[in-house]
């Protein structure tokens, strides 16, 4: 029972893993259906959200049979609560990538990008993307050195966020009403999917820790461990 009990958990990490990857897909492919009026490229970002959708609710029954089933204690609890909150962050940032996607689709055959912000949008994209595929490299390693680069990264699309609002709040800015609500909503998808991303982050390293509020310390004598089993 307790090998079963062992592979299911290894099942729900392989399960986080490839929403991770789906994930890291569909933002890949919204940022770049933004930048360039791609609209085949949005219309596949929409139609797999379901695929996310579909991955994030099997992996939640899962959870809940073996939480009903094994009755899990300790940090065998700890893994199958924080798959729950995971896979919730995910389907969340899946449906941020939608998100981008549908404005590309709504202002298409024009961009959806306002003059002026085609490259803090580049480099915004291009850190959620970064974010994405870091995240997913830390669900499939558990490497908690991850964790800073997610964070930094994150404080990357928290300037380029606060940019844009600067940008359409100025007394230069001329664009019109429908691009400052574009520029806006895209903005703050960007930012959401981001904030989605650290937050899977923490819960990672709660599991190694068992402290929602670890410390920098402890972050690092954990990786200190990790890199000393590592070197072994």
């Amino acid at each position: 029972m307790r090998e079963v009990f062992h592979q299911s958990l290894e099942d729900v990490q392989s399960r986080l893993v490839e929403i991770a990857d789906l994930v890291a897909v569909a933002i890949d492919k919204a940022t770049r259906a933004f930048a360039t009026s791609d609209v085949t490229l949005a219309e596949e970002v929409i139609a797999d959200d379901d695929l996310i959708d579909d991955r994030a609710i099997e992996l939640d029954e899962l959870a809940i049979e073996i939480l009903a089933r094994q009755q899990p204690v300790a940090r065998d609890l700890r893994i199958v609560v924080s798959a729950l909150r995971v896979s919730a962050s995910l389907e969340r940032m899946g449906d941020m990538a939608e998100h981008i996607a549908q404005l590309s689709r709504y202002r298409f055959p024009e961009r959806a990008i306002p003059k002026g912000l085609k490259g803090t949008f580049t480099r915004m994209g291009e850190r959620d993307v970064e974010m994405a595929q870091t995240l997913a490299q830390l669900l499939r390693t558990q490497d908690l050195r991850l964790v800073d680069t997610i964070r930094n990264l994150d404080d990357d699309v928290d300037e380029l966020h606060a940019s844009v609002f600067e940008k359409v709040l100025g007394d230069s800015w001329r664009g019109e009403a429908t691009a400052t609500v574009d520029a806006t909503l895209a903005s703050r998808y960007h930012e959401r999917f981001a904030d989605h991303a650290v937050s899977v982050a923490k819960k990672v390293l709660y599991l190694a820790t068992g402290d929602w509020a670890a410390d920098t310390d402890i972050l690092d004598a954990v990786i200190e461990a990790q890199s000393t089993e590592d070197g072994e």
